[in-house]
């Protein structure tokens, strides 16, 4: 049992349990009815992903130092109530069952989730 950090539009792997996707929009061109099916996800949770313009300010980082900014903005809206809540029930639900969350992005390191992948750990999560 634990969270697994995945690129949504993936296969999935066994044992991954729930996809959850943490963006902020879904996939485009994709019925909502094929997102599962798709292996995008099976819930949608935009409330873990980062504002729209902490997405336009990760899509502009050239160098380590715009990326420390983004991870320090987007750590910044984690801390918010509703935010937290969540990252304290998947860490609680990775203690009894499998659970995937993800992004698009296919360099996880420059994602969010890599963010996300580290206050997972820090709320107690069990990581895959």
């Amino acid at each position: 049992m634990a969270i697994r950090v995945v690129q949504l539009g993936t296969p999935r792997a066994r044992g991954e349990g729930l996809r959850i996707g943490t963006v902020r929009r879904p996939p485009r061109g994709v019925p909502k009815t094929e997102y599962a099916a798709r292996d995008f996800y099976d819930v949608w949770l935009p409330e873990l992903a980062p504002s729209d313009a902490l997405v336009k300010q990760a899509q502009q980082a050239a160098d380590d130092r715009a990326w420390r900014r983004f991870e320090q903005r987007y750590r910044a809206e984690m801390k918010r109530p509703e935010a937290a809540r969540l990252l304290a029930l998947l860490a609680a639900l990775s203690q009894r069952t499998d659970v995937s969350v993800g992004c698009y992005c296919e360099d996880e390191s420059h994602c969010h989730r890599s963010v996300l992948k580290a206050l997972l750990q820090e709320h107690g999560a069990r990581l895959a």
